[in-house]
């Protein structure tokens, strides 16, 4: 049995969890996520808690009751306290902004890089160099914020382009002229 899948999890003040079929819908203040659970897990919820647990010992559906757990988990705290990620912009006139729903960045190419966000997940940008992915589903954001690092990786040589704050970036060493 899966050591985070035996854990249950607690049902925070202004968030509900339903259970109908094989899906999971979780509301709360900041939103709502839905997700399809395999036939293998059962999701009960019980005196504010959510229970997940495994109904046959299998190796690939251990590896799911823990994996379930997680997901449910995260959903439960991204409509409480909605998932962010971080990036910064490096490189002389580089830079982003937001119209709307969509995020324009400026990375060294010819045209803009346009980038609608999808349902759910919303985009600032602070200082033209800034850009912070808000949204309930973590998956979703983590995917969205790795495709706008996609734009510009972050080359070895001077650091230029896009990356999450607070990653290091190890920089090589350029060719060096013959004396």
């Amino acid at each position: 049995m899966s050591r985070i899948g035996r854990l249950p999890i607690s049902i925070p003040d202004g968030v509900t969890v339903t259970v109908e079929a094989s899906q999971v819908v979780v509301t709360g203040p900041k939103g709502s996520l839905k997700l399809a659970i395999p036939s293998a897990i059962k999701v009960e919820v019980q005196d504010g808690q959510v229970i997940v647990s495994c109904l046959s010992e299998t190796k690939q559906n251990r590896a799911k009751h823990g994996s379930i757990r997680a997901i449910i988990n995260n959903m439960i705290r991204g409509t409480v306290d909605p998932w962010k990620k971080e990036l910064e912009i490096r490189g002389t006139g580089y830079k982003a902004s937001v119209n709307g729903n969509k995020l324009i960045v400026s990375a060294g190419y010819i045209h803009p890089v346009e980038m609608v966000a999808p349902e759910g997940v919303q985009f600032s940008v602070n200082q033209d160099t800034n850009i912070t992915v808000i949204g309930c589903d973590k998956v979703k954001v983590g995917q969205v914020a790795s495709n706008i690092r996609k734009i510009r990786k972050p080359e070895p040589y001077k650091g230029k382009g896009i990356r999450y704050v607070g990653e290091f970036i190890k920089l090589k060493a350029g060719k060096t002229a013959k004396a």
